[in-house]
């Protein structure tokens, strides 16, 4: 009797050791080739199955693989290093960090105002001194957002950039928070409501803007023109301060920020006016502030740690190989004493 031969065996691939090991595909490569930033325990796993699965590493892959740095740098396009200490990005810097830790990637954390800023941003692009990039907070024509449509690295953004579509970004319902935002004042009697924007040469800014808007428009009723602040508590308490000396009889404030928003508190406690008796406010990010402002915000709350753990996995997926879809998060209304 003629017996036909066994098919031939196949080669165990690196998502067979991957899997096998119960860690990522980029740490089983990175195993495989001796890089840094892997934890023993880890290494010690990818190594076992290997021997199990007797994986042979492809040399064209394996070549590819050593250029792996096993970091991923977080840019902000912000104007000083105490950006960082702000809650909303302290908070993205906690999911981000969460998310990279299980892919055994480290996290750098650059800054992008300046010129010298950016000269480092391009070079760490340039020399692909990362495994990928994360960017956030770019304005409009900000050269961050040309550095990385010519960047051989994968790059994620976190919220888009004003005037161009990105293949990868996470953001959140911005329109929609602030159209539900405004909404509820609407739903409180409040008729003469008037909006503390966001910078408007972001994208944030000028949707949470849009929502507002479109809230105010589809009411039946006038929307007040934009009146710009930067999203901190200082410029909150000049705009609120600017809007009651054109308008006094407003009786309801969307704050694009609750930064903004407790400036907005701040400057109607000076100036004698109740909240929300006399003005109603609702701000959007649900930090800290908002809780403890007096009264207590009522905002937007916006998966903000969310944010940056979804802009991690997603840098992670490109890394290894996948091609994830943009993501846009939900937002819900948080309502607390000052409406």
């Amino acid at each position: 009797m003629v017996r036909s031969e066994d098919p031939p065996r196949r080669q165990p691939t690196l998502d067979a050791v991957a899997e096998l090991a119960g860690v990522s595909r980029s740490v089983a490569s990175r195993v495989l080739n001796n890089a840094p930033h892997v934890s023993g325990v880890k290494r010690e796993a990818v190594e076992r199955a290997v021997r199990q699965l007797g994986y042979v590493p492809n040399p064209s892959a394996r070549a590819l693989a050593t250029r792996q740095t096993g970091a991923a740098a977080l840019v902000v396009s912000g104007e000083e290093p105490s950006i960082f200490a702000d809650p909303f990005f302290a908070q993205v810097i906690v999911g981000a960090s969460a998310a990279l830790e299980e892919a055994d990637l480290h996290l750098m954390l650059c800054l992008a105002a300046s010129d010298r800023g950016r000269k480092r941003v391009e070079e760490l692009l340039r020399c692909r001194g990362a495994d990928g990039v994360m960017m956030m907070a770019l304005r409009e024509d900000d050269p961050l957002a040309r550095m990385a449509e010519e960047a051989d690295l994968p790059v994620v953004f976190g919220g888009r950039p004003v005037g161009s579509a990105p293949r990868w970004y996470v953001d959140v319902d911005n329109t929609g928070g602030a159209r539900e935002a405004t909404e509820y004042l609407l739903s409180r009697g409040r008729t003469r409501v008037a909006a503390i924007c966001g910078r408007l040469d972001t994208e944030a800014g000028r949707a949470r803007y849009r929502g507002y808007r479109d809230a105010m428009l589809v009411a039946g009723l006038d929307p007040f023109p934009p009146r710009e602040g930067d999203f901190t508590e200082p410029s909150g308490a000049a705009v609120m301060a600017a809007l009651l000396a054109e308008h006094p009889d407003l009786d309801g404030v969307f704050a694009a920020s609750d930064n903004m928003g407790a400036g907005a508190l701040r400057t109607l406690r000076a100036t004698g006016r109740q909240v929300p008796a006399d003005v109603a406010v609702v701000g959007f990010d649900d930090l800290g502030v908002a809780r403890i402002a007096d009264p207590p915000l009522t905002t937007v709350h916006q998966p903000i740690t969310a944010l940056g753990r979804e802009m991690a996995r997603m840098l992670v997926a490109l890394v290894n190989g996948q091609d994830p879809t943009p993501l846009v998060l939900p937002t819900r209304l948080v309502i607390r004493s000052s409406t």
